[in-house]
């Protein structure tokens, strides 16, 4: 067992894994940039080092001052949560070099399945059905055009190393292509720093469903059950719910089978997420793998009692998997909503400052993932994810209504949240209806 881990993330992850790592009896080392030294997991952690400025770039993106903080304190092994250096390979491949355990796959595999082209091509060899698109990079907008205009309006134009919606827009017509292209390429340089770029046939008004998977060192992969992550705003999920309405058991057994088989093509060890597109055919699509835990995982965890952290910890260490696919039962609803610091009266505007009054709702089947506390100070150098409310109920009418009750009693002042939007959404009728695909939030609110 290891006995000391380094957490290399912030937030309410780092807060999540130190958790974990509590009860398993592992002590923790939190690193932390200037910005959050009064952040709750530098308080939590048994150790706590800070590593740089609050640019991310100086500190929490900073592998040497990572990889230096995990010597000096004696950590075995990092968690690099999700984001920033969760899916980078050459980080995975330092701590290789250093003798450092990184919890997640190898580097081999980061590259494999983090390169969005690689990884489609990948998938094709193995069978899986993906989405028409290039099978090898592009890098520019004349050639990218060529490819779109011959493939067919509309299409999708995505950032090989990207994720979180950033360096992805849609072209309409061969006339807005370079343009957007272009837009999409120069994103993905500022966020990923790679220019790689990829075409995809648009698919339009999908369901956007992930599964879960987990996978040792052994071979052994089994599957948690799908996630419906179709409600979303400019690519960025904003409630996710398990299990999806649209799916019944034979296209269930289908698509967990196929993801099981997609992590097997690889070799695949750790947790990760194989997610698809669904038209409204029930025909899916490969679109892309996390090779990392999910800011979503919860709502797996909820409705299939297994620890995900726990479990990728276990598997970091050599152990098998706790459980065969046959142990693994959906049981109830669960849904989530990720509450931000932002003014969606102002375009979503990020909304930084001090927290004056909180107050977190509790009850049967309430859970609350968050970091922030009364009089903390949430700075202006990081995604404005603040806390994330999950509720699971006996089925998905009384998992909504939970989380109207729970949305409507939460309490956070002093800055601006996205607490009333929420709110408008888990109400809205089409929602309630399950009548929901990736466009839903744009045309019932105009967003």
């Amino acid at each position: 067992m290891f006995r000391k881990i380094l957490i290399a993330n912030r937030g309410e992850i780092a807060v999540r894994i130190i958790r974990a790592c509590r009860e398993m009896g592992i002590r923790t080392v939190a690193v932390y940039s200037e910005a959050d030294a009064e952040a709750l997991h530098t308080q939590l952690a048994d150790e706590a080092v800070c590593i740089g400025p609050a640019n991310s770039a100086e500190s929490y993106l900073n592998m040497e001052r990572i990889l230096s903080a995990t010597i000096i304190t004696g950590a075995e092994a990092i968690h690099p949560g999700f984001g920033f250096l969760s899916e980078n390979s050459k980080f995975a491949k330092m701590c290789e070099e250093c003798n450092i355990t990184f919890i997640g796959p190898s580097a081999e595999l980061i590259d494999k399945m983090g390169n969005k082209s690689e990884a489609r091509s990948t998938m094709i060899a193995a069978g899986v059905p993906v989405t028409p698109g290039t099978t090898e990079p592009v890098y520019d907008a004349v050639v990218g055009r060529k490819i779109a205009d011959k493939m067919g309006y509309p299409v999708i134009i995505k950032a090989s190393s990207g994720g979180g919606g950033k360096g992805m827009r849609i072209a309409e017509n061969s006339e807005e292509f370079e343009v957007n292209f272009n837009t999409a390429q120069r994103e993905s340089v500022n966020a990923f720093g790679d220019d790689t770029m990829y075409i995809e046939k648009y698919i339009k008004s999908p369901r956007h469903i992930e599964f879960q998977i987990v996978a040792d060192k052994y071979g052994n992969v089994v599957h948690l059950g799908e996630r419906d992550c179709s409600v979303q705003r400019k690519h960025q999920k904003m409630i996710e719910e398990s299990p999806s309405v649209a799916i019944n058991e034979e296209l269930r057994r289908k698509m967990g089978e196929t993801a099981v088989k997609a992590a097997k093509a690889v070799g695949y060890e750790s947790a990760g997420t194989i997610e698809f597109l669904l038209d409204r055919s029930g025909e899916f699509y490969f679109m892309e793998m996390n090779t990392r835990i999910q800011v979503e995982h919860p709502v797996t965890e909820m409705v299939t009692g297994l620890d995900l952290i726990k479990e990728q910890i276990r598997i970091a260490e050599g152990l098998e998997l706790s459980v065969k696919q046959e142990d693994i039962e959906v049981k109830g609803h669960a849904i989530e909503c990720r509450i931000n610091a932002e003014n969606p009266a102002k375009n979503f505007m990020p909304c930084p400052g001090k927290i004056t009054n909180i107050h977190f709702p509790g009850g049967n089947g309430v859970r609350i993932d968050s970091a922030i506390y009364n009089g903390y100070k949430i700075p202006a150098n990081y995604d404005s994810m603040i806390c994330k409310i999950i509720v699971h109920g006996k089925d998905r009418t009384s998992a909504i209504y939970k989380m109207q009750s729970v949305l409507g009693e939460l309490v956070i002042e002093g800055i601006d949240t996205n607490i009333d939007f929420q709110f408008d959404l888990i109400g809205n009728e089409r929602f309630r209806s399950g009548d929901i695909n990736t466009h839903f939030i744009h045309d019932e609110f105009g967003l």
